[in-house]
């Protein structure tokens, strides 16, 4: 036995020490149950969405006609090419003297110079990027004419562009000489799925026909006449939002004060619509009026939040606060009332006449849009014009200002944020010591933009690592909205990347960031509870929320790491817990996996039960994955 000084032996035991394998701690997340911190929004999740990457007309909204009306753009007739069978002659033009109202006074002229039963002639529509048909469906259409051959019929066809097999035909008898609307309906038999089919319009005889707001909807969503599509619909609808900013933010604005959206030409029959140009460079037909957003709202059972034009529009044109502002502000009390008002006030009377007698709900006002942007610094006093005479008005409404302002304090304020994934990551925290004091927060737009056209997996963690901020502080943020909302992913389909759903004529998809969405929306407690979260590498976010009434208790944790994260857990206050707990992760391979309409499941989440042995337990997170824990007591 060989003997050590006491000083070699101190050396050669802290050397063993240091030769032995380190144990690395499991990280720690603590959860106080029975400590709240905040009450949760009931409203904090819903939808934000504007005319932008075609998300009306050859979006959500069903009309499947592209252009139905004739525009005053030089490609006016893109959409309308000639149609001649055989040895048919025709001459397609537009007609600027004739039109079916005042509303819209240009028109499609097709003249037929020579046509029979065999060799019909006239025009068709691809509709956006194609027309879709399915078997046994019935389609409804409708269009305005007139002719210089009283009694002449007009056939209806769709037809598939490949094979030519027709999918539906129908004829319209008895043309005549006045504008009038003609309906029409197209039922499907055992036709194969596809979305390459044009409708066809054609004559079967000399003849001239004037054609306008030439109309074909698909099956809409609970059946709703000229309504939205019903794949849409459901997407939206597993998001359970509670709200709808409408109707867009620069789509509310318009690039010139001519062409924002003004709303009074959106109600009413849809031939007294006037259409007007969008921010993106293409037409809005304003089949999604006012009313049609609205409608949106009671299918899914969610409030609007109401954005009135307030005086700016992006290519710098404002109006002063002022005797000038004063017809914009009333018009903005109009709408309120055409939202709210009995059908004893005027513009109530009007919803009623436009077949909505009931009053919609609505508790929030939004003035303007991202007036930050307006270098005449005119919002202050345009914003304080609004906000008083709302005020008087309508007391108990809440007046969201779009920039911070100093005239009037606005009960909330409207903040953007459209990020790269690092800088996501970084700001998951931004609100945790926000000043309490000042007026709420909304945050209308916001999104992680790693993605095309749709967001990717890492924009999808970096979305829910934000959204565990935004949980932890939903005493201050009281909504939030992603944006933009959709997407046509055809070629020209998209003008602002990166969005959250994606479809084409026929199909959608969720992106990751969209499952981000239905995960926290679908698991949102009551109140905040609180947690700590220790010893965790960068990259790893949590929240947590209970639900008072159901009992439950949500873990949200993000692990946007490369490796597995285990994390011991710890409950206090919680109760006895239920033995079994249901945990739901949406996780992939790499960061740059993601959904297509190709692939529209390629990451989606999946949940499974896992034991829940007591208030203190280990659980192990998957690399690259969004969680929900949901325990009960």
């Amino acid at each position: 036995m060989v003997m050590m000084k006491p000083s070699t032996l101190v050396v050669y035991l802290a050397a063993l020490v240091l030769a032995l394998p380190l144990v690395a701690q499991t990280p720690s997340f603590t959860i106080q149950a029975d400590h709240p911190t905040a009450r949760v929004s009931p409203a904090l999740y819903g939808l934000m969405t504007e005319e932008i990457n075609y998300s009306y007309d050859g979006g959500i909204y069903g009309e499947l006609i592209r252009d139905r009306t004739i525009g005053r753009a030089w490609d006016a007739l893109d959409h309308w090419p000639m149609v001649a069978r055989g040895n048919a002659q025709v001459n397609v033009s537009i007609d600027e003297s004739s039109g079916p109202s005042a509303a819209l006074t240009r028109s499609l002229r097709v003249a037929v110079a020579s046509a029979g039963p065999n060799s019909p002639a006239g025009v068709e529509n691809g509709g956006y990027w194609g027309i879709p048909a399915r078997p046994h469906a019935i389609y409804t259409g409708s269009f305005y004419a007139r002719t210089d051959t009283p009694g002449l019929p007009v056939t209806v066809t769709l037809q598939n562009d490949q094979t030519g097999m027709v999918a539906a035909s129908a004829t319209v008898a008895g043309l005549s000489g006045d504008w009038k609307q003609y309906t029409y309906t197209l039922t499907t038999g055992d036709v194969p799925v596809s979305s390459n089919n044009h409708l066809i319009l054609t004559i079967a005889r000399p003849a001239t026909v004037w054609f306008d707001l030439v109309s074909l909807f698909p099956p809409t969503y609970q059946g709703r006449p000229g309504g939205n599509r019903i794949d849409i619909m459901n997407l939206l609808a597993a998001m359970h939002p509670q709200f709808l900013r409408l109707p867009g933010g620069n789509y509310l604005e318009g690039d010139r004060i001519a062409d924002r959206f003004n709303w009074k030409q959106t109600i009413g029959p849809l031939v007294d619509r006037p259409t007007h140009p969008s921010p993106w460079h293409y037409r809005s037909s304003d089949g999604m009026g006012l009313l049609e957003f609205l409608e949106w709202c009671e299918d899914l059972k969610m409030q609007p939040v109401l954005a009135v034009y307030a005086g700016y529009s992006l290519g710098g044109e404002h109006v002063a606060p002022g005797p000038a502002l004063e017809p914009y502000v009333q018009d903005a009390l109009d709408e309120i009332e055409y939202v709210t008002g009995g059908t004893d006030t005027q513009w109530g009377a009007e919803r009623a006449k436009n077949g909505h007698p009931a009053p919609f709900l609505l508790r929030y006002v939004e003035v303007g849009n991202e007036d930050q942007f307006d270098r005449s610094h005119s919002y202050d006093g345009r914003f304080a014009q609004f906000y008083r005479a709302i005020k008087h008005r309508y007391p108990n409404l809440q007046i969201i200002a779009t920039t911070p302002v100093k005239s009037v304090t606005p009960d909330v304020i409207d903040e953007h944020f459209y990020m790269s994934a690092e800088k996501s990551f970084s700001e998951a925290r931004h609100y945790d010591n926000a000043d309490r004091k000042g007026p709420k927060i909304f945050v209308g737009e916001w999104a992680t933009r790693e993605g095309d056209p749709t967001p990717n997996l890492e924009a999808a963690l970096a979305d829910a690592a934000w959204l565990t901020g935004i949980e932890r502080n939903s005493d201050l943020v009281v909504m939030a909205s992603y944006a933009p909302l959709f997407v046509n992913v055809n070629p020209g389909g998209m003008q602002w990347s990166t969005d959250l759903i994606g479809y084409n004529a026929l199909s959608s998809y969720g992106s990751p960031s969209y499952w981000t969405q239905v995960m926290f929306s679908t698991h949102l407690g009551t109140e905040v509870v609180a947690s700590t979260l220790a010893g965790a590498p960068a990259r790893v976010y949590a929240s947590v929320t209970r639900d008072t009434v159901k009992r439950k208790l949500f873990v949200k944790v993000v692990n946007a790491t490369s490796s597995p994260q285990s994390l011991a857990i710890a409950l206090t206050g919680a109760g006895k817990l239920a033995p079994q707990a249901t945990l739901t992760t949406m996780s992939g391979k790499t960061p740059n996996a993601t959904n297509s309409i190709a692939h529209p499941d390629a990451i989606v989440p999946a949940a499974r039960k896992v034991p829940i042995p007591g208030p203190k337990f280990n659980e192990t997170f998957a690399p690259y994955s969004v969680n929900v824990l949901e325990l009960s007591d």
